[in-house]
C-alpha cells in the first residue's frame, strides 16, 4: 500500500527533512515507487487560528520519490508552509500515471481542497454528482469527489473546523467499512488525519532536540534553526525518525491538526 506525509505548523516552515526521509520509502528501504506527490499552501506569513492559505503548489511525478528529479527539487528547495501533504504510491487500483498520483486538489466555496489516500476499498463506486467527477481510476479519487460532494451538500459555506470534525466523523466511516482508509485532507486552515490501520504523529515545540531519521543518515539540531514559539506537527504512516516519540492513532480515529497541535477529540 502507499504511504502518507503530513505537516501542520503555527508558523511557515519546511519539509526537507521529513521530505528527504520519506522519499526513500520508494525504492530504496520500503516499495512503494509507482508515483508520488506533494502538496503546500502557502499564505502570507503567520495566520490566526482559523485563518486561510489560499495559494498551493502541487507537484506530482509517476516516478519513484526516490529518483524522480522534482523530488530531489523538494528536498534541496526549502518551501514554506503551514499545511503540507505528501503521498508516495504502491498501486493497488489503477494504473501508474501522472492523474493516479496523490495528493488529489479540488475546489469548493473558492478554497482549494488537498487529500491523500493509504489503503485499498474493495468495490467502491459512489454515486458522484456532476460537480465532483474523478480524472483517474482510483478508488482513493473516487472517495475524495464523494467527501467533497458530500460536504458541499452538509454546509451552505466553508464552517468552522469544529463543525467540519463533526461532519467528516460522520462521512468516513462510510468509506472506512470498504477496506483499509488513511488519508490526510486539508483546506488550508486545518489538516485533517484519520486512520484505520497505521497512521502516527509527532509534535514538535520547545524545548526542541536533535531528530535522526529512519531510512537516511541525517539529522538535524531543530533548536538551531527554530524559536522558542515554533510548532509543527508531522502525520506519517510509520514513523520517520528513531529518537522521538510518535503517537500512534486508534483504528477509527479522526484528528485535526491546527496551529502545529491536534485539536481535543
Amino acid at each position: 500500500m502507499c504511504q502518507l506525509l503530513g505537516m501542520n505548523c503555527n508558523t511557515p516552515t519546511d519539509i526537507t527533512f521529513s521530505f528527504s526521509g520519506f522519499a526513500q520509502r520508494a525504492g530504496v528501504t520500503d516499495h512503494h515507487s509507482d508515483g508520488w506527490g506533494i502538496a503546500f499552501f502557502e499564505g502570507h506569513g503567520d495566520a490566526d487560528a482559523g485563518a486561510f492559505d489560499k495559494g498551493l503548489r502541487h507537484f506530482v511525478d509517476h516516478a519513484p520519490a526516490s529518483t524522480s528529479p522534482v523530488a530531489r527539487l523538494i528536498r534541496e528547495y526549502p518551501i514554506k508552509s503551514r499545511h503540507v501533504i505528501a503521498h508516495i504510491r504502491k498501486a493497488t487500483q489503477g494504473v501508474v500515471a501522472l492523474e493516479n498520483c496523490h495528493p488529489f486538489v479540488r475546489e469548493l466555496w473558492g478554497h482549494y481542497w488537498v487529500f491523500a489516500h493509504n489503503g485499498n476499498l474493495a468495490d467502491y463506486h459512489p454515486h458522484l454528482h456532476s460537480h465532483f467527477q474523478p480524472v483517474g481510476d482510483t478508488d482513493s479519487e473516487r472517495a475524495f469527489c464523494w467527501i467533497m460532494q458530500e460536504i458541499s451538500k452538509s454546509h451552505a459555506c466553508m464552517p468552522p473546523v469544529e463543525e467540519l470534525n463533526h461532519t467528516l466523523r460522520e462521512l468516513l466511516p462510510r468509506i472506512a467499512r470498504h477496506g483499509t482508509f488513511n488519508m490526510l485532507l486539508s483546506n488550508g486552515a486545518a489538516l485533517w488525519a484519520h486512520a484505520t490501520t497505521d497512521l502516527h504523529y509527532v509534535v514538535r515545540q520547545y524545548p526542541f532536540a536533535t531528530a535522526e531519521l529512519k531510512d537516511e543518515d541525517l539529522a538535524i539540531d531543530f533548536a538551531r534553526c527554530t524559536t522558542p514559539r515554533d510548532r509543527v506537527a508531522v502525520i506519517a504512516t510509520q514513523p520517520l525518525t528513531v529518537n522521538e516519540q510518535w503517537t500512534r492513532f486508534a483504528p477509527g480515529e479522526l484528528r485535526a491538526f491546527v496551529d502545529g497541535a491536534p485539536l481535543s477529540a
